[in-house]
């Protein structure tokens, strides 16, 4: 009888905890969305799930290999970085040119985003492009030499410094930032003067990319950062995906691809989970 009773004080227990437990698990809501891609974390405005995010960056990035990619309708890029509090991504392309390597023929994918995509995304003020080898006939040479060419340092980097790097001397000629009257051999543009990095239609046959992360000044263009940096934004909607993270909820979108959705666990809600 003792034994009997035992365990039916503790069965009684067992059931009072879970009475306890069960109410404080719904109330918490894991965050199906956030993942991981090699060393890199993906979370809110970013997600490799569908649904997951923000609906500004939906199919942007791809795990594969543990490599983190990508992927505008220039092509595709390896993510070095996610950097969550300056909102900004740092991307490599192969076909960039660098101070080592100038890589000729236009195979390069430049830079540029979707137009329902590009309040969301563009590269940093402090991000030159340095496009090299454009023909005569280039839309950035439209009106030359009467009308003033796009051509100018961005944050203190810029061709003539460019031209300092070894991968001048490798091609066999070295260039010099002097022209008469024809176009230079390298122009260097900030993103917001062209609005695309297009190689084809600027009739380009190379590029290079560097930015500046203020207030480190470096001397010469073999201490530049070269890569692609990319600011993000979620236009101003911060305050839904607060509201939603507050009430235990993960921020993503509905089926549409464009209304955003609050993920409670058991359903969804176009506020947050308090209101379900």
């Amino acid at each position: 009888m003792r034994a009997t009773g035992a365990t039916h004080i503790s069965a009684t227990l067992f059931l009072l905890t879970l009475a306890f437990i069960i109410p404080l698990s719904y109330g918490i809501h894991a965050n199906t969305c956030r993942s991981y891609c090699g060393n890199i974390t993906i979370d809110y405005p970013f997600a490799l799930q569908y649904g997951c995010g923000h609906p500004g960056y939906r199919d942007l990035l791809f795990c594969m290999n543990e490599v983190l990619m990508f992927h505008i309708s220039s092509g595709s890029y390896r993510v070095l970085e996610i950097d969550y509090a300056y909102q900004a991504l740092t991307l490599h392309e192969p076909h960039m040119s660098t101070c080592d390597t100038i890589v000729l023929g236009g195979r390069g994918n430049g830079f540029a985003v979707e137009p329902w995509r590009s309040p969301y995304l563009s590269p940093i003020a402090d991000n030159v492009f340095m496009l090299i080898g454009c023909s005569a006939r280039s839309p950035l040479f439209q009106g030359f030499p009467g009308k003033h060419l796009p051509c100018r340092n961005v944050s203190g980097m810029g061709c003539e410094e460019y031209f300092g790097c070894p991968a001048w001397d490798l091609l066999g000629h070295r260039v010099d930032s002097k022209y008469g009257s024809g176009p230079p051999e390298c122009c260097a543009v900030s993103f917001e003067a062209i609005k695309a990095i297009n190689l084809t239609k600027l009739e380009c046959e190379a590029y290079s990319s560097a930015y500046s992360l203020a207030p480190l000044k470096v001397d010469g263009p073999g201490g530049w950062s070269y890569g692609i940096r990319v600011k993000y934004s979620v236009q101003g909607n911060d305050d839904f995906c607060s509201g939603c993270e507050a009430t235990g909820g993960t921020c993503g979108y509905g089926t549409d691809g464009i209304r955003q959705l609050c993920m409670c666990g058991g359903f969804n809600s176009t506020s947050n989970c308090d209101s379900g």
